[in-house]
């Protein structure tokens, strides 16, 4: 779908944006502006207003980032990292020193709390960025008209 000029057509369904310059915006990396939790369109303004709640625009481009909403996803990724780590270090503490159940919960409770709200806001902020990047649901692109 690139035509091989600098119009970006690529990332603007074949249309160019009429309202905004086009080549006013460069594509970035859906990761970096995830993980920087910044704007997925300029990679500069803030994508939260709040721990987990999305801007209602971008303060720096302007985008609108009402209508944009990751779901479950973060909290599935999260879960699927943190378990099985949490899970295995917990299995070996317990075959190699055997402590009470207590010293398990005083160990294991805070670092799961702690793992999952400390991945939970980028993975949040990557799943918006990807959203935005393929023109997914009620953000982007819905389909041909």
């Amino acid at each position: 779908m690139s035509c091989g000029c600098s119009c970006l057509c690529v990332f603007t369904g074949g249309e160019a944006e009429r309202d905004i310059g086009v080549t006013a915006y460069p594509p970035l990396s859906t990761f970096s502006t995830g993980l920087r939790c910044r704007c997925p369109r300029c990679g500069v303004g803030k994508l939260f207003d709040g721990y987990l709640t999305l801007a209602a625009t971008c303060s720096h481009c302007g985008l609108d980032l009402a209508a944009t909403d990751s779901g479950d996803g973060p909290a599935i990724f999260v879960i699927f990292i943190v378990g099985p780590i949490v899970t295995g270090m917990a299995l070996w503490i317990e075959m190699k020193f055997s402590p009470p159940i207590w010293l398990h919960m005083i160990l294991w409770l805070p670092t799961i709390l702690g793992s999952s709200l400390w991945l939970l806001r980028p993975f949040k902020a990557v799943l918006v960025a990807i959203q935005y990047k393929h023109k997914a649901g009620e953000s982007g692109y819905n389909g041909p008209k």
